[in-house]
């Protein structure tokens, strides 16, 4: 009996990052493989390229609303249920982009792929927390953090190959068979566990937190892309910074608030949400600079620009053997303020690259960068969690999940306005390959600045959960039995010396 319970839950310890895995990898890739499709897409429908970035914004926007509540609605429905529920959604919306005739249809199409998305991630990440043991997390936090980067790399030369090919409503179509295959997995082996206490609903917390987070989240993110003026865009932001400013006030006064932040005074999360927030914000500008850079600057098509950048997915997929071997070996605080620096560097690296380097030069940066970028998203994803109560676990997702995408909004942002900055001090009107290294200098130095963060972490941080504990009881017993025999021999010579 001992036996089948031990594979059953191996099993479950393998499948289920599996699972969750797919689903994420469904959600990162489709909002990115979107990009290249626009022109087609555009012309299909009977509209401009331009005026369908508001598919992208609008699903950017309904992630951004709706995450807030997904903590307590796994708590109250069960995390299987509504993860299942939300890859269903998901689908749903796929569907529904792929049947558009029109503008509108489209983007409403995008918003309830977002509604989808927003619950997939944090429910996603739920689900894993509370299925699998915490000696077995870091395994499982790799296998769920390669979708987060493989994701916005092949989105775009896949986006490419499908249109070209294909047609660019397959894009959407191959979410059906993932989709179906996640939920039949996620209801046969996830079990169907929900808080049997479920707090009372924040409605007021909802609407402030979700009115802030879209005014952020959408204004960065229009920035990027230079869809509206910006003092438009800077009344979004502040809008949404007013609005999280008088939803910190409120969350102090509420018992169960949406956003959590109280959970911050956690030496682990904290690093985790304030030095991640700074190294995503680094990482997240790289699928916006270059895929431009590859294909701008060097003047290579976009399948061909997506194959080159892709290296980057071989150097994190071939992390996840290693993760928990390192972490264990090294900690997570050396291993998290080393490795932000590391990967720093082969960030700041892509600056170099002109039209002469070779491009497998440039692949071999891209895989062994995209090596130390897992291991420390790996890290970051896992060590948040660390000292976080099971009660507590929703709220964290929760704030983990919105930390990302403020994160990524603000990459996106900074490095467009950082390119955009150099082309005006250049006093250039077209965008050349020179107008992009700056902008990596200025993301790498940000990511840098996060190893800071994590050295405030303490020095045991996340032991537990990565088995570093039983590494050094076993160094504490080693040297014990040592210090015991040498006393006894010690004890032995002094007799013998008497006796001599």
């Amino acid at each position: 009996m001992n036996s089948l319970s031990g594979k059953t839950r191996m099993t479950k310890e393998r499948l289920i990052p599996l699972i969750v895995a797919a689903a994420l990898f469904m959600e990162n890739m489709d909002s990115t493989v979107i990009a290249t499709s626009l022109p087609a897409i555009a012309a299909d429908i009977g509209t401009s390229p331009l005026t369908l970035k508001l598919a992208i914004t609008s699903y950017l926007l309904s992630l951004a609303v709706f995450i807030p509540a997904s903590g307590w609605t796994a708590d109250r429905f069960g995390a299987r249920a509504v993860f299942s529920i939300a890859i269903g959604v998901f689908m749903l919306g796929s569907i529904g982009c792929a049947l558009s005739q029109s503008v509108t249809h489209f983007v409403i199409a995008r918003i309830l792929q977002g509604v989808g998305g927003a619950m997939m991630t944090p429910v996603g990440r739920l689900v894993l927390l509370r299925s699998i043991d915490k000696s077995a997390l870091v395994n499982a936090m790799a296998w769920v953090t390669v979708p987060a980067l493989i994701g916005p790399v092949i989105g775009p030369p896949l986006g490419g190959f499908i249109t070209t090919y294909f047609s660019w409503h397959w894009i959407f179509l191959i979410n059906i068979p993932i989709g179906c295959l996640g939920i039949y997995l996620a209801l046969r082996y996830i079990d169907p566990i929900r808080s049997e206490t479920p707090e009372r609903f924040d409605l007021v917390g909802l609407v402030l937190a979700g009115v802030g987070l879209a005014g952020i989240a959408f204004g960065l993110s229009v920035a990027g892309l230079n869809l509206l003026p910006w003092p438009i865009v800077a009344g979004l932001i502040g809008i949404g910074t007013i609005a999280m400013t008088l939803y910190v006030f409120h969350a102090r006064r509420t018992a169960s608030p949406v956003l959590d932040f109280s959970l911050l005074r956690l030496a682990t999360l904290r690093a985790s949400v304030i030095g991640g927030f700074l190294f995503r914000l680094g990482i997240g500008a790289l699928p916006f600079l270059l895929p431009l850079l590859m294909q701008v600057g060097f003047g290579l098509s976009p399948f061909h620009s997506g194959l080159v950048t892709f290296a980057s997915a071989i150097g994190a997929m071939g992390m996840k053997t290693l993760a928990a071997r390192i972490i264990r070996t090294f900690g997570f605080r050396n291993v998290m303020t080393i490795n932000a620096v590391v990967s720093s560097v082969f960030l700041a690296a892509c600056g170099l690259f002109t039209v002469t380097t070779p491009l497998l030069l440039i692949m071999i940066i891209l895989v062994v960068g995209g090596f130390f970028r897992s291991l420390q998203f790996t890290a970051i994803n896992t060590v948040a969690y660390a000292e976080v109560e099971p009660p507590q676990m929703s709220r964290a997702t929760t704030l983990v999940s919105v930390n990302q995408q403020l994160a990524i909004s603000a990459g996106v942002a900074i490095g467009a306005f950082s390119v955009e900055s150099t082309m005006v001090w250049r006093g250039m009107t077209e965008l050349s390959a020179a107008d992009f290294a700056p902008a990596f200098y200025i993301v790498s130095f940000l990511a840098a600045a996060s190893a800071w963060f994590f050295w405030q972490m303490p020095n045991d941080a996340g032991h537990e959960i990565s088995g570093r504990k039983v590494i050094d009881m076993s160094s504490r017993k080693g040297a014990e039995a040592a210090a015991v025999k040498a006393t006894s021999e010690g004890t032995q010579d002094a007799r013998d010396q008497k006796l001599g």
